[in-house]
């Protein structure tokens, strides 16, 4: 029976079905359905951290403080990224709960509200690009930056979003508290929503900023930290696509690091759609890693077992 360590990164659309499935029922039951596919693997005896996106979710925060302007205080940035990780993860952790109890699955489940140090000097301080909250028309896009002074950017052909800084992750503060989780044998949500991103100042200490690191760099970060065997990224797609949307549009089923990065340099990826994916990719093998995948939810286990998904190797 396999004791590899699979780390696998659930974006935060995906636990949204479409604009009628976004209230926290809908999401829970998105959350049993990838809860259900994990639990295959974790039969098969694969161990197991999961980390999710929140784009969606810190959006429904802000709209929520936005509305409340002028009742109650507004929320920062990196409390929303907090608050979504306990909820998210709570979430998965009732869902393995459920889901383990029907299989006769006896293994704990915690979620670790996890702090991921960026470098206050990093140049996406300066230069928004990293999507978050809900799509906006362009009229609605163009009302947001003139009266709240939100950057604000066309993300993949879906709608406007607003943009926020994304620095890079440097570290995990709480790296071996997930360590030691694995190491007796349970299951870890960790690095939610790219974890919550903290500076160090000048004395040492830690400090909250206006930010959202990337979950996808969070993630590879994290399997490249623990020596994961595996990295997968669940999405919103079946595999990866060159010419995406495109009549000559191909899914990639097998291919090599050299060969992905060519596909990059030719531009088949976009920024804040596949493309910070593909790069998680990219840094987790360059770093040692062996396997990644990408695939959606429904094949999460088939891609596993090498018969779904684009698999990258070496």
């Amino acid at each position: 029976m396999s004791r590899k360590l699979v780390v696998i990164a659930v974006g935060g659309n995906s636990l949204i079905i479409d604009n009628n499935h976004q209230t926290v029922p809908d999401q829970y039951a998105a959350v049993s359905g990838t809860a259900r596919r994990v639990t295959s693997l974790i039969e098969k005896g694969y161990r197991v951290i999961l980390t999710h996106g929140n784009g969606p979710q810190v959006g429904f925060i802000m709209l929520r403080s936005e509305l409340a302007r002028g009742q109650v205080h507004t929320v920062p940035l990196d409390s929303c990224v907090a608050d979504t990780q306990g909820a998210i993860g709570y979430n998965f952790q009732m869902a393995f709960y459920n889901e383990f109890r029907r299989r006769g699955v006896d293994i704990p489940v915690s979620t670790v509200i996890t702090q991921v140090v960026v470098d206050r000097h990093d140049e996406a301080f300066k230069k928004p690009t990293k999507p978050i909250g809900l799509f906006y028309s362009h009229d609605e896009a163009k009302l947001r930056m003139s009266r709240d002074g939100w950057e604000m950017a066309e993300d993949a052909g879906r709608g406007w979003r607003r943009v926020v800084a994304s620095p890079s992750p440097k570290e995990i503060i709480e790296l071996e508290t997930i360590r030691k989780l694995i190491s007796h044998g349970e299951v870890v949500v960790a690095v939610g929503g790219g974890g919550i991103p903290v500076i160090r100042d000048t004395r040492g200490n830690l400090r909250g900023v206006e930010a959202v690191i990337d979950k996808d760099h969070a993630s590879s970060l994290l399997a490249v930290s623990l020596e994961a065997e595996i990295f997968l990224i669940s999405t919103a797609v079946d595999r990866v696509y060159i010419n995406y949307k495109q009549p000559n549009q191909k899914g990639l089923d097998r291919v090599d690091l050299k060969t992905l990065k060519r596909y990059i340099n030719q531009g088949h990826f976009k920024p804040g759609s596949m493309l910070p994916k593909i790069q998680a990719v990219v840094s987790f093998l360059e770093n040692g890693g062996k396997r990644a995948i990408i695939t959606d939810p429904d094949n999460i286990e088939l891609a596993v077992a090498g018969k779904a998904g684009t698999i990258i190797t070496q």
